[in-house]
């Protein structure tokens, strides 16, 4: 029996020895495919989950701070009330439909609404021909208005430049 467990030993110590152990006879333990992913997955996950929370903003940085203070700095917005307008729509069939739009203009200051006041036929003139393009179709939903609101405004900066134009608010829009 001793010759038994002397065989044994002996192919312990040659598998030890290929599996790299320590020559003091202290056996090196394999990684488990549990432990790999502790070690390696925990602090990947972490930096993961910081990485998400600095780029939502939950953090807090300065930028964001720093805006309502420059917005407060400018004063209240200016309004400049557009007169009404009233287009026929592109027809599809015999029936004529027409819009009628109420419409202001947001502007920083007051030096903005006045030199937008001098830019009003042409703002005027550019909307009308916009609006007698579009269909009803173009304006059905919200996302139909959310459209027209990015187009007039669009419009608004390329006829009113250089003066800003931070908004275009509908204060009547209905289809007839």
């Amino acid at each position: 029996m001793a010759a038994g467990v002397t065989a044994a030993n002996a192919e312990d110590e040659e598998e030890a020895l290929a599996e790299g152990e320590a020559a003091e006879g202290a056996p090196r333990k394999k990684w488990s495919g549990k432990r790999l992913v502790l070690v390696a997955g925990i602090p990947l996950l972490l930096i993961l989950i910081g990485a998400g929370v600095y780029f939502s903003g939950l953090l807090g940085s300065g930028k964001k701070a720093d805006a309502p203070t420059a917005k407060a700095e400018q004063g209240p917005a200016v309004y400049v009330d557009l007169p009404e307008i009233l287009v026929n729509l592109e027809a599809t069939g015999k029936q004529q439909r027409f819009l009628k739009a109420s419409i202001s203009l947001e502007v920083a200051n007051t030096a903005d609404a006045e030199a937008l006041k001098k830019q009003m036929p042409r703002l005027i003139d550019q909307f009308q021909t916009y609006l007698r393009g579009l269909r009803v179709d173009d304006l059905h939903g919200s996302s139909g208005v959310y459209r027209l609101r990015q187009e007039l405004l669009a419009r608004v900066a390329q006829s009113a430049e250089p003066t800003p134009v931070d908004d275009v608010l509908f204060r009547e829009l209905l289809v007839q």
